[in-house]
């Protein structure tokens, strides 16, 4: 109504600029930014977005008619299950508070071609096969972003997991383009849509908050706190454990050992929203979208900051004003952790293997802790990744591809690799990798 809105609680952030970085983003501390000429000027303010209430069966039922998963809509528990609950067939799953998140995979658990324990289709997905073309994969995609109201988004299908191609697709909220609120849909090399993640429950426009212009934004991005957590920019996705660091990037820096504090080049500067975490919810914040090459590199890549002026960034109680010195949230004293360290499972996105050693690639935030164990049998290799969140540190909101290695029993041979809900997990091809962003969601 044209009032001061309430202090936006940017989870991550602190005094002087914000640790809140949307997902899959390289870390920009350690780096300076420089801009190649004048950045755009930008709205003077822009409204937040976020996904609200429960996911109802019908909008369970069109995902589900789109993916081709026969069978109605069945709540257990805080989700939607459709399908084959036992490994004998497609199934789709979708959580019911807002904003949705969904998975589905077409074939069973530990398979990438039966239809059941026993029976084989014989027009299953041939794993040695080739990828089908890019506009072949936005094609088969298409039916799926229909259903979940992303028919307009921006396509990217150039990632590979082995003979399949994934699309992943950008939604425009408000007019605007998203940085990561992902849908990723993944097609066989007979382009048959074969598995997909994202979020159902479309975003709706929330506060409106003043915004700085790009070069403004730039300047908060320079100066943001350090952290103990710095890697190149892109990093590097290579089969090396990352043991106790970040890795490494790929290109000119990692071959000459330059200083962390190079410059790097701000090409474009595009106004839009990042997905970043407020009050613990998923919330598209009004951001710049940062278009930025590294020295030496041959590519770019996407650098996002949030745009919202920091007089409206606070842990503020909401009788609080919004002030020119915003205060960092409460996080308790320093000798009593706020909450107890949480451990869950992490899903497998590929591997590789080189005799004994066997190594899997995942994505998980920069500040929790992971192991990985295998359990072997004469068929499979089941891996399990466990990440313990480390509750009283102060992290970025950062998102990225970790590669970890174990020792196996005996060499893999013609065993398959799995994940603890025994789906298969892809081989990576030589010479691709995967994208250090994630699709679904941030880490925090």
């Amino acid at each position: 109504g044209g009032g001061t809105p309430p202090p936006l609680h940017l989870d991550g952030y602190t005094e002087g600029g914000t640790n809140g970085i949307a997902p899959g983003e390289p870390n920009p501390y350690g780096v300076t930014y420089q801009a190649d000429g004048e950045l755009a000027d930008g709205p003077g303010s822009a409204p937040v977005y976020r996904a609200q209430g429960e996911v109802g069966a019908a909008e369970v039922a069109r995902l589900a008619e789109a993916l081709g998963v026969d069978g109605t809509p069945v709540a257990q528990g805080q989700t939607w299950k459709v399908g084959a609950q036992d490994g004998s067939g497609p199934s789709l799953q979708v959580n019911k508070q807002a904003p949705g998140t969904w998975t589905f995979y077409r074939y069973a658990p530990g398979t990438d071609n039966c239809e059941s324990t026993t029976v084989c289709s014989k027009d299953a997905p041939d794993p040695a096969a080739d990828p089908v073309s890019e506009d072949a994969a936005k094609k088969a995609a298409a039916p799926v972003l229909k259903a979940v109201g992303q028919d307009d988004a921006k396509l990217d299908a150039s990632q590979l997991m082995g003979a399949q191609r994934v699309v992943n697709a950008n939604p425009l909220v408000g007019g605007l383009p998203t940085y990561g609120w992902t849908t990723g849909v993944t097609v066989s090399a007979q382009g048959e849509v074969v598995g997909g993640s994202g979020q159902l429950k479309a975003p709706v426009k929330g506060d409106t908050y003043p915004v700085l212009d790009a070069e403004k934004t730039l300047g908060l991005m320079n100066a943001a706190p350090g952290t103990d957590h710095r890697m190149g920019i892109g990093g590097c996705a290579s089969p090396v454990p990352l043991k106790d660091r970040l890795e490494a990037p790929c290109g000119a820096e990692a071959s000459t050992g330059a200083p962390a504090k190079d410059i790097v080049t701000v090409e474009t500067a595009v106004f839009g929203l990042a997905s970043h975490y407020v009050d613990a919810r998923q919330t598209l914040v009004p951001s710049w979208l940062f278009q930025v090459r590294a020295p030496g590199a041959q590519d770019s890549f996407t650098v996002t900051y949030p745009a919202v002026d920091p007089k409206y960034l606070a842990s503020a109680t909401p009788s609080e004003e919004p002030s020119g010195q915003p205060t960092p949230r409460p996080t308790g004293p320093k000798d009593e952790p706020t909450s107890a360290p949480v451990t869950q499972n992490v899903a497998v996105d590929g591997y590789t293997v080189d005799g004994r050693e066997l190594t899997v690639a995942f994505t998980g935030g920069v500040c929790a802790e992971y192991k990985v164990t295998a359990s072997e049998s004469e068929d499979q290799v089941r891996v399990q990744v466990t990440a313990t969140s480390q509750p009283d540190e102060v992290c970025i909101m950062i998102a990225k591809v970790f590669h970890k290695t174990v020792q196996l029993d005996a060499p893999l041979g013609d065993r398959k690799v799995v994940g603890t809900d025994g789906q298969a997990v892809p081989l990576e091809k030589p010479g691709t990798r995967l994208p250090d962003a994630p699709q679904t969601s941030g880490a925090r």
